[in-house]
């Protein structure tokens, strides 16, 4: 191993992610598509820096989805997850049915293989809560009603996400996809998430309160962090999926009274691994499957508008899903559309598992950036900024001219 050479591409992938991330953000969009695009310059097909199969890449690839995950937990409160009522329930339940069954219909349509139907339309069930949630904060609508609605949907799709991610990892390592063996899969994964976080609401308050006593310098966030990984491992023993225990992890530590601590000592290392993540996903596209003068490009390319238009459709109509809510279900529709983290983690399970060939793991790396690229501007034009938060908005704007 060239560890000099390793350093330095390290250095150039942090670099990249900030400064793109940054870029993103100045033009509205959330800082995950500029690293996405940051990922792709770097990548094999345009300035071949970054190899995004170099096992040493991969590791911290793998650790920043675990802590990415870690901290979705920590933000992840069950008793307002359970408060969000039936309409959240509705929309997250629609938010991923329609999805599946529609990305799954046009990956069969094209004549694709069944596993591989299978995990193209999981791909399309996630909905990126933290890009969400950003856009409602900025805009000053976290209160609305249809905020609370979406937020709570968001956060149940991640849970349901999960789970379906748990489910098709199983099937991509060769179990058969027979109604008993998705049952089996699901069991495992949604019994251990239960378990874990019945014993450990027993235990963690216990750990949590004796770590208290001990004087040392960033204790408590080591001590987190050996939870999340601990349970990831451990969820990886009993057959689910690692980000499965790094999300309980999370859930079991956001009601201790250190919760505050520990979400800003591993925000600080997410800032390290999680662009990485991003960064090395943004490498495995091939923008030349993109290039439509190429005849070999055309069916990924028509594979891909298809799911585009799947993701974008289906999760707009899931706003709809309570019919009983009298107020912006339009909103709500658009607020579920981003995908974000989840997807791309689909996506590089396709790729790895060989599933997905160059062609569709772009095709359904595109459907990811596009949905999270109209999402902010769409709700922006939904639903105006307040006016709380546009003189907000033009305070920071003074500060910096």
């Amino acid at each position: 191993m060239d560890v000099p050479h390793q350093l330095g591409v390290l250095a150039v992938i942090l670099f990249a992610a900030k400064l793109s991330g940054w870029a993103a953000q100045r033009i509205g969009q959330p800082a995950v598509l500029g690293e996405l695009v940051a990922g792709i310059i770097l990548g094999g097909s345009v300035l071949n820096v970054v190899d995004s199969h170099d096992s040493i890449l991969h590791f911290l690839a793998e650790l920043g989805v675990v802590i990415l995950l870690f901290e979705i937990g920590l933000e992840t409160d069950l008793r307002k997850l359970l408060a969000a009522g039936p309409a959240a329930t509705a929309v997250a339940v629609v938010g991923v049915a329609l999805p599946f069954a529609i990305g799954y219909g046009v990956c069969r349509a094209w004549g694709l293989e069944n596993l591989v139907s299978i995990v193209a339309g999981a791909a399309l069930t996630a909905t990126s809560v933290g890009i969400t949630a950003r856009v409602l904060s900025d805009l000053g609508r976290l209160q609305e009603p249809e905020s609370q609605i979406v937020l709570g949907a968001a956060v149940i799709d991640d849970i349901i996400g999960l789970i379906i991610l748990t489910v098709v990892a199983g099937m991509t390592e060769g179990m058969d996809v027979t109604p008993l063996g998705i049952v089996q899969i699901t069991a495992v994964a949604f019994g251990f998430l239960v378990v874990t976080l019945a014993v450990g609401t027993l235990l963690v308050p216990r750990l949590a309160n004796a770590i208290r006593r001990i004087e040392l310098p960033g204790v408590t966030t080591t001590a987190a962090l050996i939870l999340a990984l601990g349970l990831a491992w451990l969820a990886d023993v009993c057959g689910s999926a690692m980000i499965i225990g790094a999300f309980a992890a999370g859930m079991l530590l956001t009601r201790t009274p250190q919760a505050d601590e520990i979400e800003h000592g591993v925000a600080h290392i997410g800032q390290f691994f999680v662009p990485v993540f991003f960064v090395v996903v943004g490498a495995a596209v091939d923008v030349r499957v993109f290039n439509p003068l190429e005849s070999d490009n055309w069916e990924s390319l028509a594979v891909g508008s298809g799911l585009i238009v799947a993701a974008i459709l289906s999760k707009f109509v899931s706003g709809y899903a309570p019919f009983w809510f009298k107020g912006r279900k339009a909103v709500i529709g658009v607020g579920m559309i981003p995908r974000g983290e989840v997807g791309l983690i689909f996506a590089q399970m396709g790729l790895a598992s060989g599933l997905f060939d160059a062609g569709l793991f772009g095709a359904v790396t595109l459907m990811v950036m596009v949905t999270t690229f109209i999402a902010p501007p769409l709700l922006k034009m939904l639903f105006p900024p307040t006016q709380q938060s546009l003189r907000h908005q033009d305070g920071i704007a003074d500060l910096v001219t």
